[in-house]
């Protein structure tokens, strides 16, 4: 496994596409100065010694040494020893509803953002638990295998949007049935599947599935966001609303009912997502009180630096900005390495 344990350092590169662009505007400036003076061709007749890319190769060397200064300076490192180690945690499946009703902004920013902010804020709170994402609209798939690894967590919640099922529904019951598959084989650990929707266009089976689920040990809570009194769906875009045939716009509204009886048959509990952080204290609270067994890990608990091959690099570019001269050595005159000549 690879890592930087420095990695802030790494934003340093982005100071390069501004070096890079000086040198280059300030050689535009100086041919400009020279062009004022005469021919350029007459210009390097006259200075047979002046090389016109010796310049630019030493810059180069000088830019591609601070790069690697920078990637240096993040600490790059290799896992060099894999074991696997015994955490106290639980097992949490996140079922997240993509339907375009959760577009609706009676939530703020919108039900979508505020659920997988919701998410973004569970995962924080994990350490020794694993995790993983099932998204479901009119079908449901696996967005995130169950893994401990709360980076990869967040960066597959980012790219989450209701593009992801083109089929529109909700699902609930096929989520729940995948979330209650997609456990690991260990036995003694605390389950639950976290049910995150707003309920609409509930297409039937989730108070069985979540029986079901309830009977093998897995809890079922969800989480309802919107207001019971609804809002529209705003179309991407566009300040326009979703309408129906009719042309009237189509107004989506919390199914609380639905979401309460679903919680009630997996055992669990049923919380509403409003515009304050109550629902993720109180999910958490729920968490922590499951049975915490020993969860399995693999882990990498050496990493050895790999700053030296990078050195001896920056260290060879640097030698050779040195040895190449921006005048041409006389010594050298016949060898037309860095010119045009032949």
């Amino acid at each position: 496994m690879f890592r930087f344990e420095e990695p802030a350092y790494l934003y340093l590169l982005l100071l390069l596409p501004l070096l890079a662009a000086f040198y280059l505007y300030s050689n535009y400036r100086r041919r400009k100065a020279i062009r004022k003076f005469g021919d350029p061709i007459l210009m390097a007749q006259l200075m047979p010694d002046v090389s016109k890319y010796r310049p630019d190769v030493k810059f180069w060397l000088v830019f591609a040494a601070i790069g690697l200064f920078t990637v240096l300076l993040a600490r790059p490192q290799f896992g060099s020893k894999l074991e696997t180690v015994k955490r106290q945690g639980v097992e949490v499946m996140i079922a997240l509803d993509i339907s375009n009703s959760m577009l609706a902004q009676d939530v703020q920013p919108s039900r979508l953002q505020k659920a997988k902010r919701l998410v973004a804020q569970l995962v924080d709170k994990m350490q020794n638990d694993k995790v993983g994402m099932i998204v479901f609209a009119g079908d449901a798939f696996t967005q995130l295998p169950i893994t401990s690894d709360y980076i990869s967590a967040k960066m597959f919640l980012e790219s989450i949007d209701p593009s992801l099922i083109s089929k529109q529904g909700t699902a609930i019951g096929a989520a729940i049935n995948l979330a209650a598959r997609s456990f690991t084989p260990q036995e003694g650990v605390g389950r639950t599947v976290i049910v995150i929707t707003d309920g609409e266009n509930h297409e039937g089976g989730a108070v069985e599935a979540a029986k079901a689920a309830a009977e093998k040990g897995i809890q079922v809570n969800v989480l309802g966001v919107g207001m019971p009194e609804g809002a529209p769906i705003p179309i991407e875009g566009t300040n326009d609303y979703r309408r129906d045939r009719e042309g009237n716009v189509i107004v989506t509204r919390l199914n609380e009912h639905m979401c309460q009886e679903i919680a009630q048959a997996g055992n669990g509990i049923y919380v509403r997502v409003d515009n304050t952080n109550g629902a993720q204290k109180a999910i958490s609270q729920e968490i922590s009180k499951m049975a915490k067994a020993d969860v399995e890990t693999q882990v990498y608990t050496e990493f050895n630096e790999q700053f030296q091959a990078v050195a001896w690099i920056i260290l060879l570019l640097l030698l050779a900005e040195m040895l190449i001269l921006e005048r041409k050595n006389p010594l050298f005159r016949n060898i037309h390495l860095f010119s045009n000549k032949k």
